[in-house]
């Protein structure tokens, strides 16, 4: 969501690198330069305003104009400055009280707080182990109960039974008293919204909060509705004591303006960012690394974290020991492909990748995911004994397997040199010794002498998963020419 400031952005910071020296006017200009992009991105006024003249104190100082890069220091002074408006620190869920910690959902109707109850439901479930009970105090909206209890089976999360009739309060005290009574962890409550914020939503609120006490207050709120977003969590935080803010749909194309607004208008932490439709689409907010997305220095924190999350170690373990004896089948070739895809695509890593923000919009668009599931609807063409022995694959094969796949024979083919290179570099490894010699290398030449023997043609590393060499991101080789015609 925020391409069109990191774009901008860009542009004002590559012509300050490129000079060699900088004067205080040109520090001044490129502040300037800052603020629109900031105010184009639908960043609060007073909020663009206090940010600009912030880092221009900082970056007219005489240590930066002397510097040796100047450039590079005024990148960094308005990295810092971004830090702090996002918040300095990512904040946790503050669950060290009695059970069960109870967290009051709140938000206007549309903003998806029902399907974010049930994200962080999951997500404190799985990742935090804790044992969690969910209940809906929407008696406005029609199945708005019913939704929650359906959000809940897909989860694997307990939810509140539902008693018709019952108002708000009485649920919330019901909630309460059988979180107690069942040895629940966390209480997750999801309370109704209205069209806009009003006397009898916050009443309602209020009135809520009075009976279940809660330990955290979340607000969520659509970041797609930029700074009317703002105005609401505003709203709420001026009626009631908010801890916490989510914001949905952090993945859509709003212009990333009540992210950067939303600390610095409510005095809220952003906790948790919505990133998709999923009920695994929800990840903590790291000032920190937004920052870093948004001046192009990458997010490897997050992608190792990424990876973590969907290289499942099974696979990885079985790939690692047929590698180690220099074999590499086309279901090896599938098995990494769908860890691609599991990670969002190659769009996805170079966003996350330091110095690769440029590439981003070009892999999007020449071989991101539609490449990825044109290779992976070729290889599901395929029967296992094919992918298990391509040499196979005569003529005939191949065009069953084009038409299977609604690709044509040509891609196909090029399908199978890359695994016929791929394969060629696991019998040069095994041969110099396997992983461990590998790594050895490493240690003794870097990149170069490592690849050197490997590979025909030093620097031009072919191995899955590596980076560099004519396969961004480790494509295999010769991936980067689909979506070429």
């Amino acid at each position: 969501m925020f391409e069109t400031l990191s774009d901008r952005l860009g542009g004002v910071f590559d012509k300050l690198r490129g000079r060699g020296a900088l004067t205080e006017d040109d520090v001044r200009g490129a502040m300037r330069d800052v603020r629109v992009a900031l105010l184009e991105a639908d960043v609060a006024l007073p909020v663009a305003r206090d940010f600009v003249e912030t880092i221009t104190t900082r970056a007219v100082g005489q240590e930066v104009l002397r510097s040796v890069t100047p450039g590079q220091q005024v990148v960094k002074i308005v990295n810092d400055a971004l830090v702090e408006m996002l918040g300095a620190d990512s904040s946790e869920l503050e669950l060290a009280v009695a059970p069960p910690a109870i967290i009051m959902m709140v938000g206007l109707q549309g903003s998806g707080k029902t399907t974010s109850t049930a994200k962080l439901a999951k997500r404190l479930a799985t990742k935090d182990r804790k044992k969690v009970l969910m209940a809906s105090l929407d008696v406005a909206r029609p199945a708005a109960q019913e939704q929650l209890a359906v959000l809940g089976r897909q989860a694997s999360v307990d939810t509140l039974p539902i008693v018709p009739g019952q108002p708000p309060v009485e649920i919330a005290r019901r909630a309460v008293q059988s979180a107690k009574l069942q040895g629940y962890d966390v209480l997750l409550l999801d309370t109704a919204g209205r069209l806009h914020v009003d006397d009898a939503l916050m009443g309602e609120m209020k009135a809520v909060a009075e009976v279940s006490r809660p330990a955290e207050t979340l607000l969520v709120v659509d970041s797609l509705t930029g700074q009317d977003a703002v105005n609401v969590a505003k709203g709420f935080s001026d009626q009631i004591a908010l801890t916490g803010v989510i914001l949905t749909r952090m993945d859509g194309d709003a212009r990333g303006g009540a992210a950067l607004s939303m600390r610095a208008v409510t005095g809220k932490p952003i906790k948790f960012a919505g990133t998709g439709e999923g009920l695994d689409a929800i990840e903590p907010f790291h000032p920190s690394r937004v920052a870093g997305r948004i001046l192009g220095m990458g997010d490897v924190v997050s992608l190792v974290e990424r990876a973590a999350e969907t290289i499942k170690v099974e696979e990885a373990e079985k790939l690692a020991a047929k590698m180690a004896k220099g074999k590499f089948d086309l279901d090896d070739l599938r098995m990494q492909l769908q860890q691609m895809q599991r990670m969002g695509g190659l769009g996805a890593l170079a966003g996350m990748m330091p110095g690769m923000k440029g590439m981003k919009g070009a892999m999007e668009k020449a071989q991101d995911t539609k490449a990825l599931v044109h290779l992976e609807a070729m290889l599901s063409s395929m029967t296992a004994t094919e992918r298990a022995k391509p040499a196979l694959i005569n003529a005939k094969r191949k065009i069953r397997i084009a038409k299977g796949s609604g690709r044509t024979v040509q891609e196909v083919n090029k399908l199978l040199k890359m695994h016929q290179e791929m394969e060629g570099a696991m019998k040069r490894l095994k041969k110099m010794g396997g992983l461990g010699k590998l790594a050895a290398l490493f240690g003794k030449g870097g990149m170069e002498g490592a690849m050197g023997g490997l590979l025909p043609g030093a620097g031009a590393p072919g191995l899955p998963g590596l980076p560099g060499g004519s396969s961004p991101f480790g494509l295999p080789p010769g991936g980067n020419n689909f979506g070429k015609k």
